[in-house]
């Protein structure tokens, strides 16, 4: 049988990125099993990840999407879930398609209830390989531990923008903060590249100007929102007015956060720690961590932060250039961190 890297080129470029994922962020060891998905758009850097993972000596079973059925998919083939049950390690390599969430739903629920050290890489592309996948990780967790540290102990945050934004986000402490840096371990997957904070806020309130990114299969279709913003006002934790140049963004964004009772409820509260990111590239995956803040609306990660309420969709936005007060602290200007 072919195996699935047979004829696919190494690509040096990507060689420190797949090492960074498969040493430094899941810290593989040779005794292990890994899960390894990936799809046809994709397959060069989960080869790149695949050639690592043999060099440490584990054993990888290898999934590609297009194997099992046409996409989008609407379950993830249970073959994969069954070798993923019997994994310490797993990555998920995928180039994302419109009504895919789900899938990822039920992988991760399997990896959450094993306790399993994943990798999630939604939408991972070669220049995010060679940009966010390089950081120096153990530097990222440093300031992610330092933001960690202050907002688990907070009761509220500001956030402000040169571009209009400001929002008062409130906290429960029965809600649980995470700190997910790229160094993953089995109490929280992760995505990477990694670098942010994040809980399920209690109460958001404001005005929130997406100059970065909005999040899942929109962002590939609109890209860097830079010269047409979203904007998007929040009353009692639920989106109450869009506005937007770009209506058909609008209309499309506005469908999404209405698929279910809770899509336009505020499930996420987050602060990027990747000090090695500095740009927008266009991409939710590396700029959800650039230092700033991001929201999302939909699912709050329940099995995570402990919120008692779900939803079938999640979609982050992404700002830029923030200044960030925990409490009274102001801990970020224009995007630098002060602490």
């Amino acid at each position: 049988m072919k195996h699935p890297f047979e004829g696919v080129a190494l690509h040096d470029a990507l060689r420190e990125g797949a090492y960074n994922a498969v040493n430094v962020c899941l810290r593989v060891k040779p005794e292990e099993k890994v899960t390894l998905i990936t799809d046809e758009r994709t397959i060069d850097i989960a080869a790149s990840v695949y050639n690592e993972i043999r060099k440490v000596g584990a054993r990888c079973n290898v999934y590609v999407l297009e194997e099992f059925a046409p996409r989008p998919h609407t379950d993830i083939p249970q073959e994969i879930l069954d070798d993923l049950a019997t994994s310490q390690v797993s990555v998920y390599a995928v180039s994302g398609q419109m009504g895919e969430l789900r899938t990822r739903m039920q992988l991760t629920r399997v990896v959450t209830k094993h306790k399993i050290r994943h990798g999630h890489m939604i939408n991972i592309n070669q220049r995010i390989m060679q940009e966010g996948m390089r950081a120096d990780f153990n530097k990222v967790d440093e300031i992610s531990g330092k933001v960690w540290d202050l907002a688990k102990r907070a009761t509220y945050v500001n956030a402000r923008t040169k571009r209009g934004t400001d929002i008062h986000a409130e906290f429960s402490p029965s809600l649980k903060w995470l700190k997910t840096s790229g160094i993953i371990s089995p109490d929280k997957w992760g995505n990477l590249p990694g670098g942010e904070v994040f809980t399920a806020p209690l109460m958001v309130n404001g005005m929130f100007i997406v100059d970065g990114v909005v999040g899942d299969y929109l962002c590939a279709k609109y890209g860097d929102l830079n010269d047409s913003p979203l904007t998007i006002e929040v009353k009692d934790n639920r989106i109450t007015q869009i506005f937007s140049d770009n209506k058909e963004l609008e209309q499309e964004f506005w469908d999404y956060c209405h698929t279910d009772e809770n899509s336009p409820r505020v499930g996420e509260f987050a602060i990027g720690t990747n000090i090695q990111l500095k740009h927008v590239i266009g991409h939710i995956l590396q700029d959800e961590k650039i230092p700033g803040v991001h929201i999302a609306f939909g699912h709050p990660y329940a099995e995570h932060t402990g919120a008692n309420w779900t939803s079938s969709t999640h979609i982050d936005v992404v700002g830029t250039k923030f200044d960030i007060w925990i409490e009274d602290r102001k801990i970020m200007h224009e995007g630098e961190f002060l602490i």
